[in-house]
């Protein structure tokens, strides 16, 4: 049987279930191959019935005695099942599953585990109301395949019986799964062949082939996803020439000149690092790394600066029109006196400012293009892009990127700017196709925001302690989870919060509500108004996360703070302490659980976005993280980048090595094919 070939051509699956399978992202047979168990059922030692003990969880096999089903209430159907193995009877029980009445008959032999409970609220018959999986036999003499039975993510119509089936048809039908590591890979780390690793994590004999199998099969996939940015870096330097550009000379000492303070060491080690890139023929990808407030902006300035020295263009890509405005508003400040021509593409700008800028920045007679999504439209043209910056790269995809790359006839140099801090693993995972610079210095002046958690019940004098601040001439945010009020999450909602302090304690004081339903035009107008100090006092929900930088503003009160993750938490704290002002961050919380109140304890005790990001993972597990980041990465299947840290080195250094041998290219590139092509589209196709 062929990786390649569709699983709705598999013996027993047909339209129906190939249709339901394809829900899961499941259409070949490789993609059915690599569809992992969640879990696994030990069946080797079995209990009797008479043994099992009540409260445990237990896997019990008998015989099918009777079968009774009922409808105690309206929306409620019951299957009961009574089952004897000659020791004993215990009564298993199935909910709104009328389905299963075509199955469950009498006569036949049936494997069930699920959490033992007596039948009658006290003692006696045996009951199992929880049933996490179960197998019938046809026969009451066919035993169970396998001792150690794999547990699948199911549907009603993919049961556990049908994808066992279905793998063992694969697996059997498959003489030998061919390679993807190389041998010198697999000798160096200790792997098992890639046919034994998938053979066994669909039916192990014991546990040991089972942490045999997936440490193989999460480093093949930590490898193949190293192996993917790994050629995305290479191919993107080899397809277009790059430009070199020449040593720093005397507009970059003009605008250094300008700066009003003196760079951190981390600082000029990062431009260190970019000069260095800039001036060599390879096209430059660098991501920049930096706290809220750590200084990237200044870095990114230079860089185009030296751009611009070198007779090319810059452009930057913001996240928000508010924020590209800003940005055009320090650039016009940094860059005054310098005869540096800025540009700022807009959404505001009528059509014909629209097409003038357009020819302006075609004819070369822009050398500073700032803006949003505008920038990578059809109708923008470069007279000569050398160097693309974008800002909070975690809103951009990387097709969007490659978009505005795309803009010039030689491939321009990237810098990726991202105040959202990223754990060291997920550094090397999700951006393996850029070089990485940290900034963790906070330049000199900038003061800590003190974080406070509290619980509701104190809100009366954190509002007092807000108003004195607003009467000293500070601004403050109020930052609640939900923007309206829900039944189902009992949490006060931003309009409830809103209508209470405007009208309460702050009557007097110039209050604004901002969510995400309001139009952009609306959200532009009040944080406008917020920052030129119209508004005192901003309730809003985390649209504000990427905003304006409103020096002024020196309070945030987070209501239902432990809603929000934090990073999230983090990148909110870091609208505040932008000023001369002490600055103080209230984090309200019922902190009903040990997690919770862990998380906010860590929010208080640090203010390092890099250890919260750390401790975020290690608290809320990595989940769903390359989606989230938007880089347009699939999420890992087997792999753990927690769990799986040292697997994860040994994956990119693996890589990395394969990339210095094209015999071993062809064969990875043919996997990427397979597994990833839409995520890597640009190597595949190549």
């Amino acid at each position: 049987m062929k990786l390649e070939q569709k699983v709705q051509y598999i013996k027993g699956v047909g339209p129906k279930k190939s249709q339901a399978l394809a829900r899961l992202g499941i259409v070949l047979v490789y993609d059915l191959l690599t569809y992992y168990p969640r879990r696994y059922e030990d069946q080797s030692n079995l209990r009797t019935i008479a043994e099992s003990v009540p409260g445990e969880e237990g896997t019990v096999s008998g015989v099918i005695i009777s079968v009774t089903e009922s409808c105690p209430r309206r929306g409620l159907k019951i299957l009961k099942a009574l089952v004897s193995d000659g020791s004993a009877y215990i009564q298993l029980s199935w909910f709104n599953q009328p389905y299963l009445k075509a199955k469950i008959k009498t006569g036949k032999k049936i494997f069930a585990t699920g959490k033992i409970q007596y039948a009658y609220g006290g003692q006696g018959q045996f009951a199992m109301n929880q049933i996490i999986s179960y197998e019938i036999a046809e026969t009451q003499q066919e035993k169970i395949s396998y001792n150690i039975l794999p547990v699948y993510g199911s549907t009603e119509v993919l049961t556990q019986n049908f994808l066992r089936k279905t793998m063992e048809e694969i697996l059997s039908e498959t003489t030998e799964i061919p390679e993807v590591l190389p041998r010198y890979v697999r000798d160096r780390c200790k792997l098992i062949s890639r046919d034994k690793a998938l053979r066994q994590i669909h039916f192990p004999t014991d546990n040991e082939s089972i942490k045999e199998a997936r440490e193989r099969l999460a480093f093949e996939e930590l490898y193949l996803i190293q192996c993917g940015l790994l050629l995305v870096k290479k191919l993107q330097r080899e397809k277009k020439a790059g430009i070199r550009h020449l040593e720093n000379s005397r507009l970059l000492e003009q605008v250094q000149g300008n700066i009003p303070f003196t760079l951190t060491p981390d600082q000029k080690k990062v431009w260190r690092e970019i000069c260095a890139d800039m001036e060599r023929k390879t096209p430059m990808r660098r991501l920049v790394q930096g706290d809220v407030g750590s200084g990237k902006t200044i870095i990114a300035a230079l860089g185009l600066a030296k751009t611009i020295e070198n007779g090319y263009q810059g452009a930057l890509m913001a996240p928000t029109e508010i924020l590209a405005s800003q940005h055009f508003d320090s650039f016009m400040k940094l860059f005054a006196g310098c005869g540096i021509r800025i540009g700022l593409l807009s959404g505001h700008l009528s059509k014909k400012k629209k097409e003038l800028l357009h020819e302006k920045i075609a004819a070369g007679e822009i050398d500073l293009v700032i803006g949003t999504h505008a920038l990578i439209q059809e109708e923008v043209h470069f007279s000569a892009l050398g160097l693309v910056v974008t800002d909070e790269q975690h809103r951009f995809g990387i097709r969007q990127r490659a978009k505005l790359e795309e803009k010039s006839r030689k491939m321009p140099d990237v810098l990726v700017m991202t105040a959202t801090p990223i754990p060291r693993t997920m550094t090397l995972t999700v951006y393996g196709d850029l070089d990485v610079s940290l900034i963790q210095q906070l330049p000199p002046g900038r003061k800590p925001v003190r974080t406070f958690v509290r619980s509701p019940h104190k809100c009366e004098q954190i509002y007092r302690f807000v108003r004195a601040e607003i009467e000293q001439g500070r601004q403050a945010y109020v930052v609640c989870p939900l923007i309206e009020i829900s039944e189902a999450v009992k949490q006060r909602s931003a309009q409830e919060v809103f209508e209470e302090l405007s009208q309460g304690i702050f009557f007097d004081v110039n209050c604004a509500l901002i969510h995400g339903k309001l139009s952009s035009k609306e959200k532009e107008r009040i944080m406008l108004d917020f920052y030129d100090n119209k508004i005192q006092l901003l309730v809003a929900t985390t649209v504000i996360e990427v905003g304006v930088n409103v020096p002024n503003a020196s309070i945030m009160v987070v209501e239902g703070a432990d809603r929000f993750g934090l990073a999230q938490l983090h990148q909110l704290r870091g609208r505040i302490g932008r000023g001369e002002y002490a600055s103080y961050c209230v984090l309200v919380a019922e902190g009903k659980s040990e997690v919770a109140k862990e998380r906010l304890k860590i929010m208080e005790s640090t203010s390092s976005g890099f250890v919260l990001a750390e401790e975020d993972l290690k608290l809320r597990g990595p989940g769903q993280f390359f989606g989230s980041m938007q880089h347009g990465l699939p999420d890992l299947k087997i792999a753990d980048v927690l769990q799986d840290v040292e697997l994860l080195l040994k994956a990119r250094s693996a890589a990395l090595e394969t990339m210095e041998r094209s015999e071993d290219l062809g064969q990875v590139r043919e996997v990427l094919a397979l597994q990833y092509k839409e995520h890597f589209t640009n190597i595949t196709d190549t």
